[in-house]
């Protein structure tokens, strides 16, 4: 692994709500650490309030967690402790799943503003500074009433937390380090100051990992037994860095102001092309991403408020040639991508009585993309109003109903409204869920002339400027218990979207091979001599989510916390009658996890074991389905206070103790669901002084 040395540089502006600002925080590395099972949420409800009371369900993973698994990255989190969520590494993006449902489906916010700036529809999660990280919030289903277009499957709420003045320090270091096989590294420093209501919070995180394949052939195409050696890898290696600043500003109690700015980048390690074996590439795909943000609050008293918020995300990306060739010079870069978004959020948040909670906001949002396949340069704007009421009742009953107004530039107007009733007896919650979600199909679905080479293969996507929206009814039903003992949850749920968008796979023909090659000229002969299908952006008549989420959680005894979590997903769509199972989906999910803990004076010693779980992965057209896996892991970490100023806390670990890996040889047809390398040895230490 090759040496790197990590500087942290000079503090630029980087986004987060103000809110946390008025909160003051406790010391969160002290050696005495319990599980809370009854966390403060904002994400179903919109406003702060306990897990235990938001009359809609909420998953939520703390950064306690995420430490205790000795995980770094933002993928790993979801995937070890939420079986309703899966990833699909490749150079173009983690493909995010949700209850079946992919990435384009899902709204990703920090601090709840927007992260835009995708490839192929997949958010570039490498843009989250986990290291950064307080909590992440999941909320299964559609909720369009508050959060607008693309939230069908769900919203994940990434909450970041900035330190404030304790213990009489206004100046914290943070660095934490992870090393693993593979070349996996991650590295992050954290330079917190905080000091008469002013806050400052600069952070820097490195991230890279080598790319490599578990089976050194490749069947030859069109035969299913003739083999050949290929270097093409399974999981795409790269390098990843992400820099922030945020300034924070709380005057006095009821104003808080924040400002901040996050830069990005990302490039892909592959393999380089050779003339003896097949499978190297050309040129890295290379990542930027700008993102700044103003905002404040205004707390009027402790249950009304006033909050504005103004996001401008920048984010592209294109190929940087490492190969010489007629085409290409070494280090030339050629763009493919570049996106824009503008968003202004404003929402109000009254305790109208002292049983109540209503919240008005209103949004503006504008799109910009210029794609350099198929000479796109589009924009689109999005103008909604919002409102939403929540109120206890006869004692044990709450209900809420919210109504969003959206106007989309090309699709006119659209109203999705929200119901949903708990019935709270004692540490019991019941819960009913009615919502509709909407959603605009994306520039590139609408517009794309898309045609890229991977793997030595030819890729064609096009738009379809004549697709429908797509619209979605989601039902669910929870029953819960919760006491800081044990929380038990059930929810079942079913999520209709009609008009679904869909990328339909189009057979090719000799004719249709030479339409695509008038269409795209740089394409060769030989590519589309291997060319299967092609792409095309389709309504489908609808698609239909069915399922089950099982969560338990338990402090059994003091320092020993067990938790198991299951999700059964059955997600389908129809075209002209005809019901095919939704890509990518899972029929079963589970993931099961022990943690240990116990403090001797200043030492704190924590054991994870985790697993996760999951059948077959399914495929539709000519691929086949890849095959279910169990994968354990073991974490241990070792706290230490050394001083008042000062925290220490080395890890060690088994990543896939019992070494699963998926080694079938690769094929034109086959698709996987097991990224991993085999068994390998982590080791971690943070360090900090305040």
């Amino acid at each position: 692994m090759r040496k790197i040395t990590l500087i942290l540089l000079i503090a630029v502006l980087s986004g987060n709500t103000a809110s946390a600002q008025i909160h003051k925080m406790e010391r969160r590395d002290s050696v005495d650490r319990t599980y809370n099972l009854n966390p403060v949420v904002v994400t179903g409800s919109g406003h702060h309030q306990r897990l235990k009371s938001t009359s809609t369900p909420v998953s939520v993973i703390s950064s306690q967690e995420i430490r205790e698994l000795g995980i770094t990255t933002f993928d790993g989190a979801l995937t070890h402790l939420m079986p309703q969520v899966s990833m699909a590494p490749n150079s173009m993006g983690s493909q995010l799943r949700l209850n079946g449902l992919g990435n384009k489906y899902i709204l990703i916010l920090i601090n709840g503003q927007k992260l835009s700036g995708d490839i192929s529809n997949n958010v570039d999660l490498n843009r989250i500074n986990m290291a950064r990280v307080k909590r992440i919030e999941v909320l299964d289903g559609a909720a369009s009433s508050l959060y607008g277009s693309d939230a069908i499957a769900g919203v994940i709420n990434i909450i970041t937390e900035q330190p404030t003045e304790s213990d009489g320090f206004p100046v914290g270091i943070t660095n934490t380090t992870r090393i693993s096989g593979n070349g996996e590294l991650t590295e992050s420093a954290n330079l917190d100051i905080y000091k008469n209501g002013f806050g400052s919070y600069t952070s820097f995180t490195h991230d890279r990992a080598d790319s490599y394949r578990n089976n050194d052939l490749e069947y030859v195409k069109g035969s299913d037994t003739e083999t050949q050696p290929s270097i093409a890898p399974l999981f795409t290696g790269y390098r990843a860095s992400v820099l922030g600043q945020k300034f924070t500003y709380s005057p006095n109690q009821h104003l808080a102001l924040n400002a901040g700015l996050d830069y990005s980048y990302k490039i892909t390690d592959r393999p380089d092309t050779r003339a003896d074996i097949t499978g190297g590439t050309d040129y890295e795909m290379r990542y930027k991403g700008l993102r700044w943000n103003l905002g404040g609050i205004y707390k009027f008293t402790q249950k009304n408020s006033l909050q504005a918020d103004f996001t401008v995300d920048r984010f592209r990306y294109g190929k940087e040639y490492d190969v010489l060739s007629d085409a290409h010079a070494i280090d030339e870069y050629v763009q493919s991508k570049k996106q824009r978004m503008m968003e202004g959020q404003v929402k109000a948040i009254l305790g109208l009585t002292a049983h109540s909670t209503t919240i008005f906001g209103a949004d503006w949002r504008k799109d910009y993309l210029k794609a350099t396949s198929g000479n796109i340069d589009q924009n689109v704007y999005t103008l909604a109003a919002y409102g939403q009421h929540e109120m206890k009742f006869l004692r044990d009953f709450t209900a809420t109903l919210g109504l969003r107004l959206t106007h989309h530039e090309t699709f006119n107007n659209h109203l999705t409204p929200k119901a949903t009733l708990m019935y709270a007896p004692g540490d019991f919650r019941f819960r009913a869920t009615y919502s509709a979600g909407f959603r605009a199909p994306g520039l590139d679905e609408l517009y794309y002339h898309y045609f890229s080479v991977n793997r030595g293969k030819a890729q064609i996507s096009f738009g379809n400027k004549d697709l429908k929206p797509e619209k979605s009814h989601y039902l669910a039903l929870n029953a819960e218990y919760r006491t800081q003992v044990v929380a038990v949850s059930i929810t079942g749920y079913m999520n209709r979207i009609n008009d679904m968008v869909v990328k339909q796979n189009i057979d090719v023909d000799d004719a249709t091979r030479q339409m695509l090659m008038n269409e795209f000229p740089e394409m060769t002969q030989d590519q589309a001599d291997k060319m299967i299908s092609y792409a095309l952006y389709q309504n489908s008549d609808k698609g239909d989510v069915k399922g089950v989420l099982v969560n338990v959680s338990a402090n059994v005894v003091k320092g020993l916390n067990l938790s198991a979590n299951y999700a059964y997903t059955y997600a389908r769509t129809c075209t002209d009658d005809v019901w095919t199972v939704l890509e990518r989906s899972i029929r079963h999910a589970a993931t099961i996890a022990a943690n240990y803990h116990h403090v001797w004076g200043k030492y704190r010693l924590n054991v994870n074991l985790n697993g996760r779980l999951q059948s077959k992965t399914y495929y539709t057209g000519n691929y086949e389905d890849a095959p279910g896996f169990g994968l354990w892991n073991l974490n241990t970490t070792h706290s230490f206070d050394v001083a008042k100023w000062a925290y220490l806390e080395p890890s060690i670990g088994v990543n896939n103790i019992f070494d699963r890996v998926d080694r079938r040889i690769d094929s034109s047809t086959r698709k996987y669901a097991l990224y991993s390398p085999g068994r390998m040895l982590v080791v971690g230490l943070k360090l900090r002084f305040k």
